[in-house]
């Protein structure tokens, strides 16, 4: 697989995740750690339907403890610090923080074997990130002193999820169906979690369960998959400015869907970051004759 393939292949990724809030307000009042253990349920299940007529996957989830802590530790550790970052503060200023990681990406990119870091890839990040701030300033996100709790949660969500999607790299040798694994381990934690500290709600009606069956199949499912072929076999640098496109793309949705209105702070977020994205991706259009 080319390394150009496998940077489109890692972008779906985005823009399943893009769907990950529109989705979420579908599923209705469903306790965040129970969502999880359903979802990554689906998520693992859908992983493993692909083994069907490969008799040697299942063997991929023979894999060294320090595989297991990596992913499960990133897909795990990162949705529990991001829940408690939403049971604490309040989502835009949450959002806010949790949107250092495509940054943080393209940063750590840097200490990888073979891979370098040029002005325009910080460039296009930085861009990405100014458009992120506004994006949720411009939703009116601001800080209080009680939040702290929740926002210091996000913050290291991010430093956890740059993390895992950098060591993904360093741990390249570790076959994508090995996620399928790490999603229903994930799934199995959040279960624990659910039974410990929140009440059962199941879906109410059709559209709450498809809802479910789509956040598993896709923003935690596919695209966690599409993730690891990215960041193993792709461009870090532009998967990681491209990211900042998921916040932006999650607002388009949900003004289509009527849960957001547009607004001049969003069109001018979307010029930053589109522009940040096509710097960072520079390198992409020349190599590759795009």
């Amino acid at each position: 697989m080319s390394q150009r393939t496998a940077t489109l292949i890692g972008l779906t990724a985005i823009l399943m995740w893009s769907l990950l809030a529109l989705l979420t307000v579908a599923t209705g009042k469903i306790p965040a750690f129970q969502l999880a253990a359903m979802t990554f349920a689906v998520g693992g299940l859908v992983g493993m339907l692909t083994w069907i007529g490969r008799p040697a996957a299942p063997r991929s989830l023979r894999q060294p403890a320090l595989a297991w802590a990596v992913g499960v530790g990133g897909l795990f550790g990162y949705h529990a610090l991001y829940f408690l970052a939403l049971r604490f503060a309040p989502p835009a200023e949450a959002g806010l923080l949790n949107y250092l990681w495509p940054l943080l990406i393209v940063l750590f990119s840097a200490l990888l074997p073979g891979e370098r870091l040029a002005v325009h890839h910080v460039i296009g990040a930085a861009l990405g990130l100014i458009g992120t701030a506004l994006l949720f300033m411009g939703n009116g996100a601001s800080f209080a002193a009680d939040q702290l709790p929740g926002l210091a949660a996000a913050f290291v969500a991010a430093f956890v999820w740059a993390i895992y999607s950098v060591l993904s790299r360093r741990l390249k040798a570790v076959p994508t169906d090995a996620v399928a694994g790490f999603c229903l381990a994930t799934s199995l934690f959040a279960a624990v979690v659910h039974a410990a500290i929140e009440p059962t709600v199941w879906p109410d009606g059709a559209v709450q369960w498809l809802a479910v069956a789509g956040l598993g199949i896709g923003p935690v499912g596919a695209a966690f998959y599409a993730w690891d072929v990215g960041m193993k076999r792709g461009d870090i640098r532009v998967l990681g400015a491209a990211s900042y496109a998921t916040p932006l793309l999650s607002t388009a949705f949900l003004i289509l869907a009527g849960y957001a209105k547009p607004s001049a702070a969003i069109a001018v977020a979307a010029l930053l970051i589109a522009g940040g994205g096509l710097v960072a991706a520079k390198d992409l259009f020349r190599l590759r004759g795009l």
